[in-house]
């Protein structure tokens, strides 16, 4: 059974669509990019698939066990969460909070469900400082660690490379493919297509047209095709 099913999605604000109906299925173990055009409704869509954005219409529907709380979340950052005052290991510690309920304190396992997620990361040894002290590449290896810390099964991930330079962009694809290789669900947005083809097992693009697609399927449709010359592409 499919972790995540989206049928006949309608996304939009207010009951306005803003994108044409979308499906498609999510399985164990696959690495899906989500691709398109800069407003064409990435992010809403994976708001919509959080339940944080209600749909215009259709279904976001969880299977094989799949729950709200074993979703871990990465979405952008705004400057305000970049200067957050917080240590590295609280701001680690907070991917817990899905699973406390009205717990007020965090327990041994999750202080080792953290550890673990630190050095996952290789982020160890930042354990003591503060966050907004640390480089964008630093911060968003915390970010992750604090979205392992909340998910069990899948992890949405929104731009993790944005502004970042282009050898700390190797280094935290490297980092979600590893996660991948050791059996996390992964799905998420970008807009480098050059990566999406390198490293996805599936493909959604959205956008005036609506694709999905694995890897091999896309690079041959006419979407994919069209969309990897614009980058100029010669993978």
């Amino acid at each position: 059974m499919a972790l995540l099913t989206i049928k006949e999605l309608v996304l939009g604000y207010e009951s306005r669509a803003i994108l044409k109906p979308i499906d498609f299925q999510v399985n164990k173990g696959d690495y899906l990019f989500i691709v398109g055009e800069n407003g064409s409704g990435k992010s809403t869509l994976m708001r919509t698939i959080l339940h944080l954005q209600p749909p215009v219409s259709g279904q976001v529907i969880m299977g094989d066990g799949l729950k709200a709380n074993e979703i871990g979340y990465l979405p952008q950052q705004t400057l305000v969460q970049r200067d957050f005052p917080a240590s590295v290991t609280e701001v680690v510690l907070s991917g817990c909070q899905a699973h406390a309920g009205l717990r007020p304190f965090y327990t041994k396992e999750d202080r080792e469900k953290a550890r673990r997620a630190m050095e996952q990361m290789h982020i160890t040894e930042l354990a003591k400082r503060c966050y907004r002290e640390l480089s964008g590449g630093q911060q968003q290896r915390v970010l992750l660690s604090r979205a392992l810390c909340a998910s069990g099964k899948l992890l949405l991930l929104d731009e993790p490379v944005s502004g970042l330079d282009p050898k700390v962009t190797g280094e935290m694809y490297d980092l979600i493919g590893e996660l991948h290789e050791k059996g996390l669900t992964v799905i998420m947005i970008s807009h480098d297509i050059s990566a999406a083809v390198r490293y996805a097992t599936h493909i959604l693009h959205i956008g005036e047209q609506v694709l999905f697609a694995t890897n091999e399927e896309y690079r041959r449709s006419e979407i994919g095709r069209a969309f990897l010359k614009e980058v100029n592409y010669n993978g």
